[in-house]
């Protein structure tokens, strides 16, 4: 028997050693492999894995490495730092790996296929690396694989259909890569998925219906893709679903009412999206659900009442969409919200003082509705308050003195609305208050001095009111302040000298006020500011020194004032100035070249002041400049000429100077340039056609200048393409019209072509148009008119017919010219013209009956000129007084004369008249006839022999009498043919 125990005791020894040695040389041949894997890491010296060495025990010192019978069974090397790839991971050589975690590192390039060697794999965790390429399809034969979590990679390509095959898997997350095509069907094979996430790719077309077989399913995250089609009614299927992410995707149609059925569901997020139709009331069943998105979609009709029986609903937002009616009462029943955004709709009715029961509210965003009523006090209950919008609707009222209690609010917006009365004193105990907007009310009264106290506020915005009295000087205690808007109120004093000691302050805008006196000197310590606005006020004074101090400056905004002196020379130190407007002052002196060295200025206006002196030629140099307006001035010498390649005029005012020589060549460099004012100058040159070049000229004003000439075409094809206001009035153009201009307008071809105008932001173009017999200034030119004025030059010839096709024209002015001929009819196609001046010509022949068809013609002149015959008749002729027609001899009929027979009202007191003078000439005028209709021979004789006793007697007013009785027979004759054939095609329609 002690021999059998030795016996078997030995066997079972050497099998243990047998099985340790064996064990052994395993775990060496797993620990070369994984050495021979971090001999390829781009950081050898990586901390994490310095335990990882040849003389170590894998199994038991390395960094992430768990064995299990001696093999590597888990490799967990998460946030190790590890920069290379898998290339030479070895999927061969660890036959019984379970869990692979390489998580949080630089892992890049593909998955190798050879991952489908660890057939014992349950866990494989490769997020957030650099990991790109295809998911290998060989992943489909790991069977006993549980958990995927490759997330946050660089991932493109389709998902493999063979994902599908692995029945065992429950979590699968796939979020944060570049995937696309579709979501495969085959997903609706994994009956025990438990997770699925395929958020934030670029996957499209629709939802498989097979998702909704996977009944274990509870968090499904499809978010932020190209996802299209219908949510699925099947969806309603996943009992144990408790998330549903499908926002920010392209789906459409209306939210099935089976999602009211999962009961389960406590994370309902489809914004973003394309949905329509209403809110479901079964989603009031989910009984558990927290958190409701349904913003930026298209969702139409009433809140349904049903959710406010959502007790556990702690975020709700349905803004975005165009949501109607009333906000339901029962929101007040929902205890946990803490956030509501119902913004953006087109919600109406009064806010319900319900939501002042919401005593968990942080978060009210109702901004940009119809909501009518006053803002209801017992929002002041909601202590945890620490953000209100309720900006563009139509509340009116006072602000309540509730909303002072808030004292954790940080962020008050109750901005464009007709809310009414004083801002209450009780806003200055929001001390954590930091953004206050009260803009574009009507509000009134002084600005309270408790505002002063809010030491954390950063923007103060309550411009565009009715607010008046002097600005509080409590306003400098605001030292986080970084803007403050004030502009477009009725504010009066002087600026307080505490402004200038704020100095976080970025944005000043006190324009638009009443404000007098000077520009405190504390100005020059902020030197944070970008933009000071004070614009249009009383102010006084020179521009102080210290403003040049002010390095951060972008903005400086004063046109409009009482500011005189000469231009400081340290404005051009001020290195990131794009704007410098100082026009309608009452500036003197020469303009400083160094503005030149503005590199980054874009505009720069200083019209409408007394500058004297010569432009800088440095200026064409500013290749940056937009503006460059200096109207009204007394600027002499001649214009820059070297505007380089690369010009980025837009605007080019340099109206009423004293400016010589000629146009500079160089203007061709400025393809941009929209606008270019020279007028009421001296300027001494010819047509400048070479300007026709610029693509995008839209007004081109040169009246008023020594200009002279005949206006001749270039023979380019394509000349002034985009010019709507042409201005040459004035000056001493000669010979014929430019017919071969006028051809190549292709701008005023167009009636209300869209015109996108610059955007300035704070600088309108203007020019002064003679409409209408008046000076008209108009601002925003560029889309408002169409203007064509070559008056009071030295044209002759005849009006060109071509005119006619430029039916965008509203004013037409070709007066004081020596013109001849007949006005072309083709004038009568000016559909939209408003004033049309021919005065002061030579013009013969009758005004075209094509003229009466202008029903927007408010402006007639045709006076002084040899027109003869009837005025036409029409409505607006109608309005027209004898002054247009002054100095035409020949001319009859209304308002000029009685009769013409031309007109229905004229026709029959013509008629009558004439009966009266001719009654006893009546035999006269039926011999008269009867003679005329004889035959050929005697009918001439005696027709001849009447006009000789006529013209022998002197009496020729018979003849002109004769004359106008057949015109008028004839035209009476005409109109009863034309009604004729009217009624006959009436008539022939009608069957």
């Amino acid at each position: 028997m002690m021999m059998v125990s030795r016996k078997v005791v030995s066997s079972l020894q050497f099998f243990t050693l047998f099985y340790l040695f064996t064990v052994a040389f395993a775990s060496t041949e797993e620990a070369t492999a994984l050495l021979k894997w971090k001999a390829t890491f781009t950081n050898q010296n990586n901390s994490f894995l310095a335990s990882w060495t040849p003389s170590s025990n894998a199994c038991k010192d390395w960094y992430g490495v768990v064995c299990f019978n001696g093999s590597v069974n888990t490799l967990t090397i998460t946030n190790a730092s590890v920069i290379g790839t898998l290339y030479a991971f070895p999927f061969s050589s660890l036959p019984f790996l379970e869990n692979l975690d390489l998580s949080n590192n630089n892992i890049s390039v593909t998955i190798p296929p050879e991952i489908g060697n660890l057939t014992n794999l349950v866990y494989l965790d490769l997020n957030t690396n650099q990991i790109s390429g295809t998911i290998p399809p060989q992943i489909g034969s790991l069977a006993k694989l549980q958990i995927i979590r490759i997330f946050n990679n660089h991932l493109n390509g389709f998902i493999p259909e063979e994902i599908g095959y692995l029945r065992s898997l429950t979590k699968l997350s796939l979020g944060i890569n570049f995937l696309s095509g579709s979501i495969p069907a085959s997903l609706g094979n994994l009956n025990n998925l438990s997770s699925l996430y395929l958020y934030n790719n670029q996957l499209s077309g629709s939802i498989p219906e097979e998702i909704g077989y996977l009944r274990s399913l509870t968090k499904l995250s499809l978010g932020i893709n190209f996802l299209s089609g219908s949510i699925r009614a099947s969806l309603g299927d996943l009992n144990n679903l408790s998330s549903l992410y499908l926002y920010h995707n392209q789906l459409s149609g209306s939210i099935p009412e089976e999602i009211g059925y999962l009961r389960s569901l406590t994370k309902l997020s489809l914004g973003i999206n394309f949905l329509s139709g209403s809110i479901p009331a079964s989603l009031g069943n989910l009984n558990n659900l927290s958190r409701l998105d349904l913003y930026n979609n298209k969702l139409s009709g009433s809140i349904p009442e049903e959710i406010g029986y959502l007790r556990s609903l702690t975020y709700l937002d349905l803004g975005e969409n165009a949501l109607n009616g009333s906000i339901p009462a029962s929101l007040g029943n929902l205890n946990n919200l803490f956030m509501l955004y119902l913004y953006n709709n087109q919600l109406s009715g009064s806010i319900p003082e319900e939501i002042g029961y919401l005593r968990s509210l942080t978060k009210l965003s109702l901004g940009n509705n119809f909501l009518s009523g006053s803002i209801p006090a017992s929002l002041g209950k909601l202590n945890n308050f620490f953000s209100m919008h309720l900006f563009n609707n139509q509340l009116s009222g006072s602000i309540p003195e509730e909303i002072g209690y808030l004292r954790s609010l940080t962020y008050l917006d109750l901005s464009e609305n007709a809310l009414n009365g004083s801002i209450p004193a009780s806003l200055g105990n929001l001390n954590n208050l930091f953004m206050l907007y009260l803009y574009n009310n009507q509000l009134s009264g002084s600005i309270p001095e408790e505002i002063g106290y809010l030491r954390s506020l950063t923007y103060l915005d309550l411009k565009e009111n009715a607010l008046n009295g002097s600005i509080p000087a409590s306003l400098g205690n605001l030292n986080n302040l970084s803007r403050l808007y004030l502009y477009n109120n009725q504010l009066s004093g002087s600026i307080p000298e505490e402004i200038g000691y704020l100095s976080s302050l970025t944005n000043l805008y006190l324009g638009n006020n009443s404000l007098n006196g000077l520009i405190p000197a504390s100005f020059g310590n902020m030197r944070n500011l970008q933009a000071l606005f004070l614009n249009d006020n009383n102010l006084i004074g020179e521009i102080p020194s210290f403003v040049c101090n002010l390095t951060s400056l972008e903005l400086l905004y004063m046109p409009r004032n009482n500011l005189k002196g000469k231009v400081p020379q340290c404005l051009g130190n001020i290195s990131d100035l794009l704007v410098l407007s100082m026009s309608s002052n009452s500036f003197s002196g020469e303009l400083p070249s160094s503005i030149s060295n503005l590199t980054s200025l874009k505009i720069l206006d200083f019209g409408r002041n007394n500058l004297e002196g010569a432009i800088p030629q440095c200026f064409g140099n500013i290749s940056s400049l937009q503006v460059f307006d200096m109207q009204n001035n007394k600027l002499s010498g001649t214009l820059p000429t070297n505007f380089s390649i690369g010009c980025s005029l837009i605007s080019l005012n340099l109206h009423g100077n004293e400016l010589e020589d000629e146009i500079p060549w160089s203007l061709d460099n400025c393809k941009k340039l929209q606008v270019l004012d020279l007028g009421d100058n001296q300027l001494n040159d010819t047509f400048p056609m070479w300007l026709g070049t610029l693509p995008e000229l839209r007004v081109l004003r040169l009246t008023s200048n020594k200009l002279h000439g005949p206006i001749r075409s270039s023979g380019a094809e394509i000349m002034f393409p985009d010019l709507r206001i042409i201005d040459l009035s004035r000056n001493a153009f000669s010979q014929d019209l430019p017919t071969s201009l006028f051809e190549h307008l292709k701008g005023m071809r167009t009636v209300d072509k869209t015109m996108e105008e610059p955007s300035y932001e704070i600088y309108y173009d203007s020019v002064v148009v003679v409409t209408k017999g008046l000076e008209l200034e108009i601002v925003r030119i560029l889309s408002l008119y169409t203007v064509i004025d070559l008056s009071s030059n030295k044209f002759e010839g005849h009006i060109p017919s071509v005119l006619g096709d430029l039916i965008a024209i509203r004013v037409l002015n070709v007066s004081h010219n020596a013109l001849q001929g007949y006005i072309p009819s083709s004038l009568g196609s000016l559909s939209i013209l408003e004033s049309l001046d021919l005065s002061f010509n030579q013009l013969s022949g009758e005004i075209p009956q094509q003229l009466a068809s202008l029903t927007f013609l408010e402006f007639l002149n045709l006076s002084h000129n040899y027109l003869q015959g009837c005025i036409p008749q029409g409505p607006q002729f109608r309005t027209f007084e004898s002054n247009s027609y002054i100095g035409n001899d020949g001319l009859r009929g209304y308002p000029v004369s009685k009769g013409c027979g031309k007109d229905p009202v004229s026709e029959k007191n013509y008629t009558v008249s004439a009966l009266e003078d001719q009654e006893s000439n009546s035999e006269f005028f039926n011999d008269f006839w009867k003679a005329a209709l004889m035959g050929y021979g005697s009918g001439l004789c005696i027709g001849i022999s009447i006009i000789y006793i006529l013209i022998s007697t002197g009496n020729l007013r018979w003849l002109a009498r004769i004359i106008e009785e057949l015109e008028h027979k004839i035209i009476v004759q005409r109109r009863k043919k034309q009604r004729g054939q009217r009624n006959y095609r009436r008539r022939n329609n009608r069957f």
